[in-house]
């Protein structure tokens, strides 16, 4: 149903964070599989690959590239975006699942993002205040994860190769109102 798709840059810590989230995802069947993209190449995160039973691509490219060539490779119809050190909250799976259906069987394309938390154990800063602000205004960030349909995606033309910030010119093109914002948390680690 669902292929996972993380981009890494050669540091274990974050990827496994992720991947510990999504163990009772793929326990139920809702993960089809997990993508773990690495940009660094230096043998770590193939490792953590092998050992949670994920697909690994090297990549020697731009963020945008990298993430082209995993939604290019994913088997599922529908995707999910994460940054390696997003932790999902334990309701993502039924939300999910949910969120599919009622997107399959509706005549309107729509992507979804999860709803932003910061981690209890961080230190508030006058950047938080500012990336708060930020997402008020202009919508949600890269951070918070992208679950779209193939198809879709592909109708959008994917991350833009040439953006300085690929991940949020997606965002921006999907736009507010073919966004929902989904109730599941997301924390990077």
């Amino acid at each position: 149903m669902l292929s996972i798709i993380i981009p890494t840059e050669g540091i274990e810590g974050p990827a496994v964070a992720t991947l510990a989230a999504l163990v009772p995802g793929a326990a139920t069947g809702v993960v089809r599989e997990v993508l773990l993209i690495d940009r660094a190449n230096n043998g770590v995160i193939e490792r953590v690959a092998d050992v949670a039973g994920c697909r690994f691509l090297a990549f020697e490219g731009s963020c945008a590239e990298a993430l082209t060539a995993g939604a290019r490779q994913a088997r599922s119809p529908w995707l999910m975006f994460l940054h390696a050190g997003a932790v999902l909250d334990h309701g993502w799976i039924d939300e999910t699942v949910q969120f599919i259906q009622r997107v399959s069987n509706s005549e309107r394309a729509r992507a979804g993002v999860f709803r932003y938390a910061r981690s209890p154990y961080s230190d508030r800063t006058f950047r938080d205040g500012l990336r708060f602000i930020g997402r008020t205004i202009a919508g949600p960030f890269a951070d918070q994860g992208l679950l779209i349909a193939r198809d879709h995606y592909e109708r959008l033309g994917g991350h833009a190769l040439n953006a300085r910030h690929p991940e949020a010119r997606l965002l921006r093109r999907l736009g507010r109102s073919s966004l929902t914002l989904l109730h599941s948390r997301i924390v990077m680690s």
